[in-house]
Parts: C-alpha cells; structure tokens; sequence
C-alpha cells in the first residue's frame, strides 16, 4: 500500500448517521428529575426573592441572578427534553449536559444565598 495515498475518511455528517435511540425509561427520568428540581427552584425564588425579609445586598442579588438563570437553563432542558428529536442519543447528551450547567448553577447559587443570609464574610 502507497503511504502517500489519501484516505477519504469524512466524519459522518448528522444526516448520514444511523439514529441511536436512548433505552427505555431514560427519558421519563430525565423529564422526572428536570421538574421536581424545577419545582425546588420556583420555590426558593419565591422564598428567596419575595417572602425573605430584610435588605438586598450584592451577594442576595447575585444568588437571585444566578437562580434565575438557573431556572431558565431548567426550563430549556425540560422543553428539550420534550422534543421527538431529543430521543436521539446525541440530542439527548446536549440535553443532559444543559441540565447539569442548570444543576451546577443552581448550587452555586444556593452557596451564595447561604453566605448571604448568613452574612459571612460581611457580605
């Protein structure tokens, strides 16, 4: 064989690959964890926005920031995961990894919210 032949090796193309579908049962969980999470989060914002008494400082604000887009990063995965297209297993990870930003933030958030009612390093 001639080392200085060209290989075509072109990266199958997302039209040309077979679909994957995702094993039974995946998608109900993820919809599942997505909601009660959401649930979670629609609840504190209520609590940490509206019924919290007291002044706003930088770090209140910025936790109320950080669960609101954590809300919206929620709320797109849920609505992803709703699509017939999200039974593929490639849409399904791009799925899953909005939902684990949405959890990573929605933690931070939660940290900040805690060293802000707790007014630890005077913040």
């Amino acid at each position: 064989m001639d080392k200085n032949a060209v290989h075509d090796e072109r990266p199958i193309s997302q039209i040309d690959r077979a679909r994957v579908p995702i094993p039974v049962g995946y998608r109900s969980a993820i919809v599942t964890a997505i909601t009660v999470l959401l649930g979670f989060s629609l609840l504190f914002l209520r609590y940490w926005n509206f019924e919290l008494a007291g002044p706003w400082s930088a770090s209140s604000t910025l936790a109320a920031v950080l669960l609101a887009l954590a809300i919206a990063l929620e709320i797109t995965a849920l609505w992803r995961s709703l699509q017939v297209k999200d039974d593929d297993e490639i849409e399904y990870r791009k799925t899953l990894r909005g939902f684990l930003a949405a959890m990573i933030i929605l933690l931070l958030s939660l940290l900040i919210s805690v060293v802000s009612y707790n007014h630890v390093f005077g913040l």
